[in-house]
């Protein structure tokens, strides 16, 4: 009887249940999940900075262990900086050498990277000086920096009687490029599936929503000019429209439905027909109008009759601060030495303190033409206290680079209108 349980026989006898399960193991493994996969790459996140030395004749003298530092620069997450040592970083080398190091600028523990430091030949024959890790292989793998102020670089770079008789230093200038590669490790791995969503196109379709003047419920009167729109939208975006339309209404007014045709009308006083429009562009579209028109109304005449600063001032007015930074992202990039000054101004007066902070850096690092402008000028009469941020933002920028002997001369230009020579300079008209 065993013999015949284990044998064909004994498969009939089997419960019915047993052979399903047999069946559903074996679909099982035809139905198995596909393989999966993953990898890790590890490579470099390269950023270059090119860092120009003006004056190289007067940096000498400052000192051993002393430097110029360059503008911080990001690359791979982390700042760094360029630190130029005109009398060389090591005493006992008695300055016969310059020293050139690529420091670690922000918080970092372990920053592993590669660097590459060049010093550019300017007779234009591309003979460069190179000191680089890239394209050649490492013993000991990449540098590895473990916290802020670590460096990398040569205390021995150039020999500075040979440097200062170079095709390196012209007009009494050098200019060093450097590279930094932050290693870096990601993980890549198989994603079966995967479905694409586009950019949110929202704007276009409020934007649509305007121009057609589809369910206008609101006419907003700016100096006789009417202008249609959509009272939940002008109090969704903005918090002085939403006080205008709905917070005066008692709870009687705000339950009852209106039934009558009348659209509610706005008197807006204290802005142009053509700022308004491109205050309603912002509202429904969440961008600003193109550079067409910005830029139509910003040759010769102030930063304040530009239609990008009364745009600002719109948006300080009416409680719009993604506007205000859209204003403050698009004067950044048209500062300059003549219109700085009225800038700064203009970014004070409407609390834009990003593009505050932007020119007060650049009015400090251009003061001596900075002083010679009718803006700086208009600063003396107007904002006095703005000379006084200005000549702290000059202080503070000197002790970072730790270079010395300008404060004096700063003074000067700021009380009296003098070069950094003393003497008195007629302001331009």
């Amino acid at each position: 009887m065993e013999d015949d349980d284990a044998g064909g026989g004994g498969g009939e006898a089997s419960p019915p249940h047993a052979g399903s399960a047999a069946a559903m193991a074996g679909a099982g493994r035809d139905i198995a999940a596909s393989p999966t996969s993953s990898r890790s790459v590890t490579q470099t996140v390269n950023g270059s900075h090119r860092f120009v030395i003006q004056g190289y004749s007067l940096a000498k003298g400052m000192g051993v262990g002393k430097h110029i530092a360059s503008e911080t620069f990001t690359v791979g997450g982390y700042q760094w900086a360029i630190y130029f040592y005109p009398d060389g970083k090591n005493p006992e080398d008695n300055s016969a050498y310059v020293s050139v190091f690529i420091a670690l600028a922000s918080e970092g523990t372990d920053v592993r990277a590669l660097f590459e430091l060049t010093l550019l030949d300017q007779s234009g024959k591309a003979k460069h000086k190179v000191h680089s890790h890239f394209d050649r292989s490492l013993e000991s793998g990449p540098y590895t920096l473990k916290y802020r102020g670590s460096m990398w670089g040569y205390k021995r770079f150039f020999r500075r009687t040979a440097l200062e008789t170079s095709d390196f230093l012209k007009d009494d200038c050098l200019k060093i490029n450097c590279t930094v590669g932050v290693v870096v490790s990601t993980m890549d791995y198989s994603k079966p599936h995967s479905i694409h969503v586009p950019e949110s196109d929202i704007g276009y379709h409020f934007g649509t929503l305007l121009d057609n003047q589809e369910g206008v419920d609101v006419i907003c009167n700016v100096a006789g000019e009417k202008f249609h729109a959509h009272q939940l939208v002008l109090a969704a975006r903005s918090s002085f429209f939403r006080s205008e339309l709905f917070e005066h209404e008692s709870d009687e007014e705000k339950n009852e439905v209106d039934t009558s045709n009348e659209i509610k009308e706005i008197v807006i006083d204290d802005m142009e027909p053509k700022v308004f429009k491109a205050v309603l562009h912002f509202m429904y579209r969440d961008n600003l109008v193109g550079d067409d028109e910005l830029s139509a109304s910003s040759s010769d005449c102030s930063i304040f009759d530009t239609l990008a600063g009364k745009l600002l001032a719109a948006a300080d007015r009416y409680e719009l601060p993604r506007l205000r930074l859209l204003c403050e992202s698009y004067l950044c990039k048209h500062i300059s030495v003549n219109s700085v000054a009225t800038t700064l101004a203009l970014a004070d007066r409407h609390h834009a303190m990003e593009l505050k902070s932007v020119c007060l850096k650049f009015a400090a690092e251009n003061l001596s033409a900075v002083i010679r402008t009718d803006g700086f000028d208009y600063l003396k009469d107007n904002c006095p206290a703005l000379q006084s941020e200005i000549l702290r933002t000059v202080a503070g920028c000197e002790e970072e680079c730790s270079s010395g002997g300008k404060s004096q001369s700063v003074w000067g230009q700021l009380s009296d209108g003098g070069d950094t020579s003393g003497r008195r300079v007629r302001p331009r008209v």
